[in-house]
C-alpha cells in the first residue's frame, strides 16, 4: 500500500523547470514571423508537451479506468490540452480490454488582465453543471479553485483535475492538481492556447513573453 500511495505521489508530480532555466533560442524552432521580437525563449517545445500529455493520459487511465468520465474544460486556455489529452485518452480506451465513457463539456473563467490575476473571477456556463452529479471528474484549465467549489456543490463521485502548468508562487495557498504536466517559475508564459490578451494563442511551443511583446499588446 505505501508503494502504491509513492506511486501516486510520484504521478502528482510535474516535470520541474528550474528558476534558472534559460530556455530554447527562438531559432532552434518554427514559429508565426508576426510574433518576432515579442518572445524571449522557448520554454518548453511542442514535442515535450505531446509525450508529457501521453503519459498524463496514461495515469488517467489507470485511476479512472473503471469510472464514466466527464471531462470538464476550462476555456480559453486550455482548450488546447484538454483536446490533445482526450485524444491521447481515447486512443488508450480504444487499444484497451475495455472502453471507457467519457463526455466532454466546456466552461469559461476569466481571470486575467494584461499579465496580473485579477481578483474578479467569473464562471461563464456555470448554469450547465448540473449533469456533474454522480459522475467522475477530469478538469483541465489554469484557474481551478473557484470552478472546483462549484463543482463540489453537485457532489460528484470523484473529481480530479490535470494542469499542464503549475507555477511556483510564493505563499500560494492554491491546490496542486492530481496531474500535473510541468512546474515552471513564476514567469508569464504563452502559446500552446495561452494567450496575453488573446494574441499567441496560434503559437505551438510555450514561450516566455518578452517585455516589449507585454507592451505592445496590453489593453
Amino acid at each position: 500500500m505505501a508503494e502504491v500511495d509513492a506511486q501516486a505521489d510520484r504521478r502528482s508530480e510535474g516535470i520541474v523547470i528550474n528558476d534558472d532555466w534559460p530556455g530554447y533560442s527562438l531559432d532552434l524552432f518554427n514559429y508565426p514571423t508576426h510574433y518576432s521580437g515579442d518572445l524571449d525563449c522557448v520554454i518548453i517545445p511542442h514535442g515535450v508537451i505531446m509525450d508529457r500529455t501521453e503519459r498524463l493520459a496514461r495515469n488517467i487511465m489507470d485511476d479512472l479506468g473503471d469510472h464514466d468520465i466527464v471531462v470538464l474544460c476550462v476555456l480559453k486556455g486550455g482548450y488546447q490540452f484538454c483536446a490533445d489529452l482526450v485524444e491521447r485518452i481515447k486512443a488508450l480506451s480504444r487499444n484497451s480490454n475495455h472502453t471507457i465513457p467519457m463526455r466532454v463539456h466546456f466552461i469559461r473563467l476569466r481571470s486575467y488582465l494584461n499579465d496580473q490575476s485579477t481578483e474578479d473571477l467569473h464562471i461563464l456556463g456555470a448554469e450547465d453543471l448540473s449533469f456533474l452529479a454522480g459522475k467522475g471528474i477530469v478538469g483541465t484549465g489554469k484557474t481551478m479553485e473557484t470552478l472546483l467549489q462549484h463543482v463540489k456543490a453537485f457532489k460528484p463521485k470523484m473529481i480530479k483535475v490535470a494542469g499542464l502548468l503549475v507555477k511556483r508562487v510564493q505563499h500560494s495557498l492554491a491546490s496542486v492538481p492530481d496531474y500535473v504536466g510541468f512546474e515552471i517559475p513564476n514567469r508569464f508564459v504563452v502559446g500552446y492556447a495561452l494567450d496575453y490578451n488573446e494574441y499567441f494563442r496560434d503559437l505551438n511551443h510555450i514561450c516566455i513573453i518578452s517585455e516589449s511583446g507585454k507592451k505592445k499588446y496590453k489593453v
